[in-house]
């Protein structure tokens, strides 16, 4: 038993302090990843996500700021130097200086800090709806670049299987050219084919490692980018049929938009709020020598206190230009969200059309373009093997067939972005 607690706690100890072995069973991982997994990456990890919550957090502390009130000032002021003599000596009382100890404290009028803070509260939720609404946007991406990396996985497994079939027919019209049995124009066909499919299969992989770059990029994985495979299977269109209602009044950047014309009500608000004049209440302490300060001696003075306060005169200018440049803002808020508001519907029905399109798409593949293609393509296969068909039909059968399994593919990945397009579009961005 303690050889078996030994044995558990060395291995422990090797993976805490092993970064090859995590970096190897973290690149397992990302070689099977499902849609949930990637969707946990994403939220940990995508960037345009982190500075959307980095534009919150400074909404957030400029709260703190709108709920400040004026700082008093303090200031100390002494006159009546004496240049051609002394002021006397000892300590600040003894001498013949005019010294004011003054304090002031402005004071705002016009509900001006409750206008302010009333605008950083907005902010606030201006900023959680963007977040939101970055979050549904990113979100979508997300799913593209998943789908995108599915379709080029199920692309290449495609034209992988469609050359190891094309090298088992050259192996064979090899044989046969040797024994007399096909000719030399059937063989170099094939041969062409073969490189053909090659060429394919290169090109396959190609786009696979751009899609594993964009989706690395999405989840913050972009040095692991090259380990990174998906696992899930296509939704089914089925899918497409929950109840799914297309409010657009809940999608966060239109609630964001009224949250910023909500904003610029309460800066016009404000900028009204300057024809108030504040004032500044002061007081001061003054000591106030006794004597024309000669050459010394006991010269205390007196103390007084005197209060006062200070009022601006709006004698050239009354903040004109402010309310004027307020007032277009808040017209620009209203303008935005109307903008806003027809870019999501007619999001809507460009996702919604794109979502039925694909639809029929995929079922009419799925139900008869593909089982009609691999019953021509067996029938091909059989006729060439018993001399009733030539070679160069049989290639365009298979030709067909793999072009219309790609296709199928292809319609599946527009399904599942479209669904995914749609979802976004009608969604208020908790998901």
């Amino acid at each position: 038993m303690q050889w078996r607690l030994l044995t558990c706690t060395t291995v422990m100890v090797l993976l805490l302090h092993s970064p090859s072995i995590l970096h190897a069973a973290e690149a397992d991982n990302l070689g099977q990843l499902t849609l949930d997994k990637v969707s946990k990456l994403f939220t940990a990890n995508n960037r345009e996500l982190l500075l959307s919550k980095r534009y919150l957090e400074g909404t957030k502390a400029d709260t703190l700021t709108a709920a400040q009130n004026p700082n008093p000032t303090f200031s100390l002021n002494s006159n009546n130097f004496n240049l051609q003599g002394s002021n006397g000596n000892g300590g600040l009382s003894n001498r013949t200086l005019d010294t004011i100890a003054r304090i002031e404290q402005p004071v705002e009028r016009g509900n001006k800090r409750a206008l302010r803070m009333a605008m950083a509260d907005d902010a606030v939720q201006a900023s959680e709806l963007d977040l939101r609404d970055s979050l549904r946007q990113q979100k979508q991406l997300l799913y593209n670049a998943y789908y995108d990396l599915l379709l080029a996985q199920e692309t290449e497994h495609i034209l992988q299987e469609n050359q190891a079939l094309y090298d088992k027919m050259l192996q064979a019209a090899e044989l046969r050219l040797k024994a007399g049995d096909i000719s030399t124009t059937d063989t170099s066909r094939i041969r062409i084919d073969v490189l053909r499919a090659q060429n394919d299969l290169r090109q396959a992989k190609a786009e696979k490692e751009k899609a594993q770059a964009d989706l690395a990029y999405m989840i913050g994985k972009e040095q692991e980018a090259k380990n990174i495979m998906v696992s899930d299977t296509w939704p089914d269109t089925a899918m497409a049929a929950e109840n799914l209602s297309a409010n657009v009044e809940q999608r966060p950047d239109i609630q964001a938009a009224i949250a910023r014309i909500q904003l610029a009500n309460e800066n016009r608000k404000l900028a009204q709020a300057q024809t108030t004049r504040d004032i500044t209440i002061g007081m001061q302490y003054e000591h106030y020598p006794s004597g024309n300060g000669g050459g010394g001696g006991n010269n205390n003075g007196r103390n007084t206190i005197g209060v006062g306060f200070s009022i601006p005169l709006f004698t050239g200018y009354q903040y004109q230009g402010e309310i004027a440049h307020a007032e277009v803002d808040y017209t620009t808020a209203m303008e935005a969200e109307e903008r806003i508001r027809a870019n999501a519907l007619s999001e809507v029905n460009r996702a919604r059309a794109d979502l039925d399109a694909s639809i029929e798409k995929v079922n009419r593949y799925d139900q008869n373009m593909l089982q009609e293609a691999e019953k021509t393509a067996q029938a091909a296969e059989f006729a060439y093997q018993h001399g009733a068909m030539g070679v160069t039909d049989l290639l365009d059968a298979r030709r067909v067939l793999r072009a219309l399994q790609i296709d199928a593919a292809t319609a599946h990945a527009d399904f599942a972005k479209s669904l995914a397009n749609w979802r976004a579009a009608i969604n208020p961005g908790d998901n």
